[in-house]
């Protein structure tokens, strides 16, 4: 047992994945109190959501992970069914501030509320009735699925900001270029930033809902869908969860692939958003270096893989890929080319006086704010905080291969662009000495093996993807069909942070620091 949490008893998930610990509140009390210690504990909450059971278990639930040094404690709790109206629990956002928007999100989706003054809409925009949920189970409309209702759009309420000076800039959420939709108000005196509030959900596009009756394999497409810079992670992390609900295990050499794959993919975004940070900063020669690497890194994905992305790539049970020894060869061969060219180009950034002059001091967020909102992955550790899920820690050891590579973790303590920038330096760094070890060292054997669903079963699967911490969890039916899979980006948690991040800096500095967390709009618009 990893934490006192008495009454609650936890149960050690099976399977070769993360270190997840299972456990169920008796009521909204235990769970607060739950919350409260895991806070004081200095600990994190990693995901929240919500699931109709009352056609098994006569009720909802609503599951909370939260993320310890040891590992990750899955915690439910069941709310009495009671008509058409919502169960209520006791509003978390007051010790952990990230949970603010998923549970709204939660009511929006399941109709569970917590109890907590902030119900605004968070995913729904008028594109369906307030009192209908269409993640439960009798959510159905005269047309199919719930498509066909009228857009009925209102007025988001807004915090308003007020004093002499002040006023508002609203942009998007239509944007000049190809980036995803977003809506950001600005509150500002002159071009100083007092407030940023944002509202997303503009690419909800149901993929919850998408998973309910489907079988194993279609369930893997949907995840690798939820957000594409990121499919190897969501795909790796659903597929643990399916593993450790089926109580399968992958073979070591898919192991080996999969985390081949998840550091060409973690390789590749860092390079983009080099790039991109670089152009942000005015500097086009750098979006034209940086691009052009990830270019070469793409296509070499897609003739090793098949797939520019490598989508598709890992599945429940193991990988589809396998490559051989001139493969292997290949992969060692660029991460020395790629690694020569990284390190010029970084002489180039850390002695650029302008680009330096843009990066410094912008955009800071400090360790503490960075705990208090949960976050992981490269918005952490640019404060400071070590913290990575393929690296051994006090009390925590990563699921394999990373158990035995070593992984050296990354920190800059800064919490500004610059230090973000450093952090995606040196974790390019850090994955070519990876990807040569895994390519040097792939264990021998089979890649796959068969996985059957089990019936009522479930699963929760944490990978460290290149953007932070992704996590999915999954539930069968009684016919070993999905009746539910949540998959959690990292960004939800680091969104809000963003909009620390840009106050008392100015206007023109916000795109440079957007870009330097660089968050999922289509991972939190589920």
């Amino acid at each position: 047992m990893i934490f006192h949490a008495e009454p609650i008893e936890f149960v050690r998930q099976p399977g070769l994945g993360a270190a997840v610990w299972r456990g169920r509140a008796a009521d909204g009390e235990d769970l607060l109190r739950f919350a409260i210690s895991v806070h004081r504990h200095e600990g994190r909450l990693a995901a929240l959501w919500g699931s109709d059971e009352r056609l098994r278990h006569g009720a909802y639930r609503l599951h909370c992970v939260f993320a310890l040094d040891e590992g990750w404690l899955w915690l439910t709790l069941d709310l009495a069914a009671s008509g058409d109206e919502c169960p209520v629990y006791p509003d978390l956002s007051g010790i952990f501030p990230t949970a603010n928007r998923m549970q709204r999100a939660t009511r929006d989706l399941v109709g569970i509320a917590s109890d907590g003054t902030d119900q605004r809409p968070w995913l729904r925009h008028g594109g369906w009735p307030a009192d209908w949920y269409p993640l439960r189970h009798d959510a159905v409309h005269e047309s199919g699925m719930g498509a066909g209702f009228p857009n009925a759009p209102s007025d988001y309420e807004f915090v308003k900001v007020g004093g002499e000076g002040a006023h508002e800039i609203p942009v998007g959420p239509i944007h000049a270029g190809i980036i995803e939709p977003g809506h950001f108000r600005f509150s500002v005196v002159g071009e100083r930033v007092l407030r940023l509030e944002q509202r997303l959900g503009y690419q909800h596009k149901g993929v919850e809902k998408l998973f309910i009756g489907a079988d194993i394999a279609h369930g893997a497409k949907l995840v690798g869908r939820v957000s594409g810079d990121s499919t190897c992670a969501y795909a790796w992390a659903y597929a643990d969860a399916v593993e450790a609900a089926c109580q399968v295990e992958a073979p070591p050499r898919a192991l080996a692939v999969r985390a081949l794959l998840l550091e060409r993919e973690r390789v590749a975004n860092h390079l983009g958003d080099l790039g991109a940070l670089g152009n942000d900063a005015a500097f086009a020669f750098g979006l034209t270096q940086f691009f052009r690497l990830k270019e070469d890194w793409v296509r070499r994905n897609a003739t090793l893989f098949g797939h520019r992305f490598m989508m598709d790539c890992i599945v429940p049970g193991g990988v589809i890929v396998d490559p051989d020894a001139a493969a292997l060869a290949a992969i060692v061969e660029q991460c020395s080319a790629i690694e020569g060219a990284v390190k010029e180009l970084r002489e180039i950034y850390d002695e650029h006086a302008g680009l330096q002059d843009r990066f410094a001091t912008t955009g800071t967020i400090d360790s503490k704010l960075a705990r208090e909102l949960s976050l992981s992955g490269v918005a952490a550790r640019a404060t400071g905080i070590l913290l990575d899920g393929r690296a051994h820690r006090q009390g925590y050891t990563p699921p394999p291969p990373y158990a035995e590579l070593g992984v050296r973790p990354v920190t800059d303590e800064r919490g500004d662009v610059a230090a973000r920038v450093a952090v995606r330096f040196d974790e390019i760094a850090e994955s070519l000495r990876l990807l040569r070890m895994l390519a040097v060292g792939m264990a021998a054997g089979e890649t796959r093996v068969e996985i059957a669903p089990a019936a009522g079963g479930s699963g929760l699967g944490v990978i460290e993807g290149w953007r932070g911490e992704v996590l999915v969890g999954v539930q069968f039916d009684n016919d070993g069909r999905l009746a539910r899979v949540h998959p959690h980006d990292p960004s939800w948690q680091a969104w809000p942070a963003l909009e620390h991040a840009v106050m008392n800096d100015i206007v023109p500095d916000f795109p440079l620091i957007n870009k330097s967390f660089n968050l999922s709009y289509s991972g939190v618009d589920l």
